[in-house]
């Protein structure tokens, strides 16, 4: 859908004082403090709402007698705190984001990354370490003619992300400088590797030094130019050595690594960017755990993260339970372009949004920001059916599934809201938070093949609402 027929355009034509400052409706608050204006935003299966802002008229009020399932909601019961929803920004993305027209990418910006009228507020991003496979060119930073090394790296250099991918990346920072980067590689310079080559081999025990100082580069390089890295993954899908570029990586030898190599680089380099194992699927939960315990690893080691292309989203709170001090992430879901809208918002929300993050997710990231009409660019090799959350043609915006997927829980869980509890009856998944600036936001779909009528009970007083079947809605109070 263009954003001319759009429904954000009609909302973003209001008075901010219809919308609120934040371009939501303003809340208000009854005798105790307790909150009684609440504002739902709500996307439906048929694409009828798009993350629209419904009327006003909710409001929280006494509890009268029913039999609509109820989701109680308990401020007083706290988890994990948000570090942030967002997207994998790829090499790819900031090629199409960088090519942009100036005024055309700056109110695209704007309205992913900023927090005031129509933006969405994202938090969270993911680069690539070199290239990932929706770049349109494997490289490392440290390319060399077949046969040669460069144990000293005296060859690094961040030239090839110079052309799209800092750029837009400063242009993101200007608009909101507190936004968190994960840094990932798909895969270390061939030189290093068991096969000489960008797709799958292993990292030589001989270059573990090197690649760590690689690391170290890396870090101190984007610092150079402006940019913080709050965290990096040892490897990108350590598990799946058929992508370009790739690196198989059993976690023995992650662990390895880590407790040898990369944490003492770190240490020694006095960087406190965050060390992520594992970053695959939930379907081997018992490698970051492997990783985990071992003791000499685990020093250096922040959490680790998942992607959910196998596995069941429960498995992230086995690691949870295993290791309690540890944080967790989901980093990577692709939306395929063969797909339907319907079924990937159902999915995606439930599995997620709110999945990932009632399993203790610090962090939720679809893959990827941006690709053409053609799901350009790749690698050879690469994804060829990775839907981008928005279309890029020339200054043309789709927005595509993911785009609303993480506008849910974006705009209004801001860094730093805790998860809070809050009740599950059958076919209404849900997930609460706390943000910082004191308002309650729960996600709720309507999993049911017809409308739902039920009750969010929050301090002693009840809101009745009713969502359609398959739609997801956000209130905010």
């Amino acid at each position: 859908m263009r954003f001319s027929a759009h429904p954000w355009l009609l909302r973003a034509l209001l008075p901010l004082t219809l919308l609120g400052a934040a371009g939501c409706q303003t809340t208000h608050s009854g005798p105790g403090g307790k909150a009684t204006g609440v504002s739902l935003w709500v996307t439906t299966p048929d694409q009828t709402q798009l993350f629209q802002l419904q009327p006003a008229g909710l409001k929280f009020g006494a509890a009268v007698s029913t039999t609509a399932p109820t989701i109680d909601i308990d401020d007083t019961k706290t988890f994990q705190t948000i570090d942030g929803f967002g997207y994998c920004l790829t090499g790819g993305s900031a090629a199409l984001l960088h090519r942009m027209s100036a005024p055309a990418r700056a109110q695209l910006l704007r309205e992913l990354f900023g927090t005031e009228g129509n933006a969405i507020g994202v938090s969270y991003l993911r680069v690539s370490i070199g290239a990932s496979d929706l770049d349109d060119r494997v490289f490392s930073y440290d390319d060399l003619p077949e046969g040669q090394t460069d144990p000293t790296l005296a060859k690094f250099s961040l030239a090839p992300d110079q052309d799209h991918l800092l750029p837009v990346l400063k242009e993101i920072l200007a608009l909101n400088p507190k936004i968190k980067i994960l840094g990932s590689p798909w895969s270390p310079p061939p030189w290093m590797k068991t096969n000489g080559n960008s797709k799958g081999g292993s990292l030589k025990p001989e270059f573990y030094d090197a690649y760590a100082q690689y690391f170290v580069k890396y870090l101190k390089a984007m610092q150079a130019a402006g940019i913080r890295v709050d965290a990096i993954t040892v490897q990108n899908e350590p598990l799946h050595p058929g992508n370009n570029p790739s690196l198989l990586m059993p976690a023995e030898q992650q662990a390895e690594f880590v407790k040898k190599s990369l944490g003492p680089a770190f240490r020694a380099a006095k960087l406190d960017t965050k060390i992520i194992v594992y970053d695959h699927n939930a379907d081997k939960p018992d490698y970051p755990i492997t990783v985990l315990n071992d003791k000499e690893a685990r020093q250096y080691v922040d959490g680790s993260a998942f992607h959910l292309y196998g596995g069941k989203i429960e498995a992230l709170s086995q690691v949870h339970d295993a290791h309690p001090d540890k944080s967790l992430y989901f980093t990577e879901q692709w939306v395929g372009s063969k797909t339907k809208f319907e079924d990937n918002l159902g999915w995606h929300v439930k599995n997620l949004v709110i999945g990932a993050t009632r399993n203790w997710a610090r962090t939720v990231l679809e893959w990827n920001l941006a690709a053409d009409a053609q799901q350009n660019p790749h690698t050879p090799g690469g994804c060829t059916e990775c839907l981008g959350a928005v279309t890029l043609q020339d200054d043309a915006v789709t927005r595509n599934v993911a785009y609303y997927i993480i506008a849910h829980a974006s705009k209004f869980a801001r860094p730093g809201s805790v998860r809070i509890e809050s009740g599950t009856p059958d076919k209404l998944p849900n997930v609460a938070f706390k943000a910082p600036n004191g308002q309650k936001v729960v996600v709720v779909e309507n999993e049911a093949a017809a409308p739902q009528t039920f009750q969010l009970r929050y301090h002693g007083q009840v809101l009745t609402t009713t969502l359609g079947a398959g739609a997801v809605g956000t209130y905010v109070w």
